[in-house]
Formats: structure tokens, C-alpha cells, sequence
């Protein structure tokens, strides 16, 4: 191999004070949104907007909508925030180290068959009402319900609202000892 080509070429450290473009960066792969973008920038976004350059909302809601380059605010868009009158309240906002700890057994499928079904099976069973299988002969609308039925109306929203107070449970929902 011949060594004397690479013998005339000297080998050197340099550096330079000033940036290899000269401050120019491809700012094409860099997301801006909202706040991180130039003051060119954001005039260009404000009078003509870059669809591909979506606004990031931080999490809020508009409470409008544009139409013809005008914002159109909708009232019942507008959260309303309901506040209780606290005045006269008797409990305090601090929850003191020395509260007794509040232990609940867990809720099985027995003690929702006794706040569902219990008293008016317990009920019928007393009158005679049920029939030779067990079945009453007069059910209520829930014990009426098919298979499906039943499981489409658990699945709604609200369905683990209870609407009524059940006999033997506190206005918790607790066993009454």
C-alpha cells in the first residue's frame, strides 16, 4: 500500500465559535403549539391557521364554536359551578389521625339478594304465594324480567343507584346490627 498519499495530508483539530448553519434549524420535525412558537409564528397561526398544526387545549373545554371566523359563544356550554350554602354546617374540613377506622365487610352477592329480593321473598314465603318450585305467583316487575332484560337494564347508567331504603339496612346501606 502506498503510504505517501496519505502523508501529505495533515491532520488537524479546529473548532468554530459560530453554529455550522448559522442559527438556521429544520423546526419542520419540532411539534410548536400554542405558547412554543416565535412571535412570527404565531401572527402567520392567528391570520392564517395550519390545519396540520392542531391548538392544544391543556385539558379545557371550549364553550363555543367558530363560524365565519367568528367565535359564537353557546350559554349552556358554560360550566356552571354549584356551590352548597355551607353556613351553620357542623362538620369540620379536617379528618383528625384519632378517627376510628371505618371497617365494612365486603358486599357478596347474598347481601345484595337480601336488598333486592329478601323481604318480598320472605313475605311471600309467609303468605303461601309461592308455587311448588319456589317461583311467586304474583312477581314484581324485576322478578318478571328475562335473563336479557335484566342484564340490559344493570348495564344503564344509574342502575347502581339505589332509589329505595331496604328494610334491616342505616341510610348508608349498611346491616343494621
Amino acid at each position: 500500500m502506498n503510504l505517501s498519499v496519505f502523508s501529505s495530508a495533515v491532520v488537524c483539530r479546529c473548532f468554530s465559535t459560530s453554529l455550522a448553519r448559522h442559527g438556521k434549524r429544520n423546526f419542520r420535525k419540532f411539534p410548536l403549539f400554542n405558547k412554543r412558537g416565535t412571535r412570527l409564528f404565531k401572527q402567520r397561526q392567528a391570520a392564517n391557521p395550519d390545519p396540520d398544526m392542531t391548538i392544544y387545549k391543556y385539558g379545557l373545554r371550549d364553550i363555543g364554536y367558530m363560524s365565519r371566523g367568528r367565535h359564537v359563544t353557546v350559554p349552556e356550554m358554560v360550566p356552571e359551578l354549584v356551590v352548597p350554602d355551607l353556613t351553620d354546617f357542623q362538620l369540620k374540613p379536617y379528618v383528625s389521625y384519632r378517627a376510628p377506622d371505618v371497617v365494612q365487610s365486603a358486599f357478596t352477592a347474598g347481601d345484595l339478594f337480601g336488598a333486592v329480593y329478601g323481604a318480598k321473598v320472605a313475605a311471600d314465603f309467609k303468605q303461601g304465594k309461592l308455587d311448588e318450585g319456589g317461583r311467586p305467583l304474583e312477581p314484581s316487575p324485576e322478578e318478571s324480567l328475562t335473563p336479557d332484560q335484566a342484564l340490559l337494564r344493570a348495564r344503564q347508567t344509574g342502575a347502581d343507584l339505589f332509589t329505595e331504603d331496604f328494610p334491616g339496612r342505616d341510610a348508608t346501606g349498611r346491616r343494621q346490627a
